[in-house]
């Protein structure tokens, strides 16, 4: 894991955390269970083959800049905000959410991936955050890009000790080529469609067009369900 891990966690979900969630409407927090009933659990879609082969040095919440390297990835800059959930609607701190995409390219940091030679070497393409109190986990990385057979998406894992809970990926709302995506199509459910689905907008205040996005995951059990498996 990063050297530069924990203080960055603190130092961008501060900073930028609150004016995120605020910028894409996140419903208010509310007593945990009380809405139980209306909770939509988060279907599980592949984990795909470009998971990374081997970590990057560098694994934080901040996929634009590698290391101590001045330059950033090109993308649209994306400040990604969530909550992990129990099935009653309980925040689950302590989780291990780890996100996984291409770059502005369409290249995974995957050594299979199929375009490696365009890949962008400032983009880290790989990144994990411990869920606090609250559930909530923060990013800052770039908005997905489609690359030849999939629709623009990024990918999710969330662990809790040695046991992954849910692997997920999270899409652009509205995006055309959600359609005609093989993956997304699996899901035939409309409602369980839509907790997949993101809106990305307008960062509020932002003078370099940075976006936000919110997405929370509800898992289908709860960590103490999965520790005796």
């Amino acid at each position: 894991m990063s050297r530069r891990m924990a203080p960055l966690d603190r130092r961008l979900f501060l900073r930028y955390g609150t004016a995120a969630s605020s910028a894409v409407c996140v419903p208010a927090l509310y007593s945990p269970g009380v809405f139980a009933d209306e909770l939509t659990q988060t279907p599980g879609m592949t984990e795909g083959p470009f998971y990374p082969d081997k970590m990057p040095l560098d694994t934080d919440n901040d996929l634009l800049i590698i290391g101590d390297k001045i330059n950033p990835s090109v993308g649209e800059v994306t400040h990604l905000t969530g909550r992990v959930l129990s099935p009653s609607g309980q925040p689950v701190r302590n989780a291990l959410v780890e996100i996984w995409q291409c770059d502005n390219n369409g290249a995974y940091i995957h050594s299979r991936s199929g375009n490696g030679d365009k890949r962008d070497g400032n983009f880290q393409g790989y990144g994990r955050f411990l869920t606090d109190s609250k559930g909530q986990y923060y990013f800052r990385t770039i908005k997905p890009v489609p690359y030849p057979g999939r629709t623009p998406h990024i990918h999710f894992a969330v662990s809790k000790g040695k046991n992954r809970l849910l692997t997920t990926q999270m899409l652009i709302n509205g995006h055309p080529q959600n359609e005609r995506d093989g993956v997304f199509r699996d899901i035939t459910d409309l409602k369980i469609r839509q907790a997949v689905l993101v809106d990305f907008k307008p960062l509020e205040k932002s003078t370099i067009g940075e976006l936000a996005a919110h997405f929370e995951m509800v898992l289908g059990t709860t960590p103490e369900d999965t520790t005796h498996g």
